[in-house]
């Protein structure tokens, strides 16, 4: 059972540091695209594939990790800075979708993929 408050307020912890972090190196020194901003979540999750195309060697900023691992946590890092730019609770609409997704049908009803 996921503890709802605990993870928002993780969530949220995690996600203001990340984006004042980001603030903090001039990413957000004026107002930003949300297209550029969906494109560089792309362009992360690009990345990762190009990873797991070539066997997926360690990372090359934080070897302790895979390339892949490393790409997907910067999609998510990017996730995270974006929610607070935004004003948005990324962390609650998590929890509804979970709880969403428990009540759809097997396969969302017939998608291959």
């Amino acid at each position: 059972m996921i503890d709802k408050q605990r993870f928002i307020e993780s969530w949220n912890e995690v996600s203001s540091e990340i984006h004042n972090t980001a603030k903090e190196k001039g990413w957000w020194d004026a107002e930003r695209n949300d297209g550029e901003l969906i494109a560089l979540m792309h362009s992360e999750l690009s990345e990762c594939l190009e990873h797991l195309r070539h066997d997926n060697p360690p990372d090359d900023k934080i070897p302790e990790y895979t390339g892949a691992e490393a790409e997907l946590a910067d999609c998510i890092i990017r996730i995270m800075d974006m929610g607070p730019g935004r004003n948005w609770d990324i962390s609650g609409a998590i929890l509804q979708k979970i709880e969403y997704n428990k009540n759809r049908p097997y396969k969302h009803g017939g998608k291959k993929f």
